[in-house]
């Protein structure tokens, strides 16, 4: 069974991180520049928060608060959902739904090991099952 650690191997491991007391505005540019939707917060390689797309919608445009000067540490989102590597496929996929987050910090031995999002998943799933198509069309029109 596909994991985590699966589709670490074919995107690859690089995560995108800013610090607590970068501002928001910092960390929007920075994903623009990126074209990712989240930067995962980390105070000296630790993991303490991420900051999200949803997070500059919610916490800052509708709580009409200045990007320049607001710190990720005020804004961040702190109850943290992650996974570990041996997690499987399916299970995140159903993790990530249920609890309707879009990014997942992956963790192997305690340290940060990725970022896998929902895009991820999905790209993974379709790989696989183009794979599946395709040794199921070998099978059935080679052996005729």
């Amino acid at each position: 069974m596909a994991t985590v650690r699966d589709i670490l191997a074919r995107k690859g491991s690089e995560v995108v991180t800013a610090a607590p007391d970068h501002t928001v505005l910092q960390a929007a540019q920075l994903m623009n520049t990126r074209g990712i939707g989240a930067v995962v917060v980390t105070d000296q390689g630790n993991l303490c928060g991420i900051f999200t797309e949803r997070d500059v919608l919610r916490r800052i445009v509708a709580e009409t608060r200045e990007p320049s000067t607001t710190r990720l540490k005020d804004v961040m989102t702190t109850a943290l959902v992650t996974t570990a590597t041996e997690m499987t496929v399916d299970e995140c996929a159903e993790l990530m739904t249920r609890r309707r987050i879009r990014h997942l910090p992956v963790i192997r031995e305690g340290k940060l090991a990725g970022v896998v999002t929902i895009g991820d998943l999905l790209a993974y799933q379709l790989a696989e099952q183009a794979t599946t198509i395709a040794h199921l069309n070998s099978y059935v029109y080679d052996n005729r």
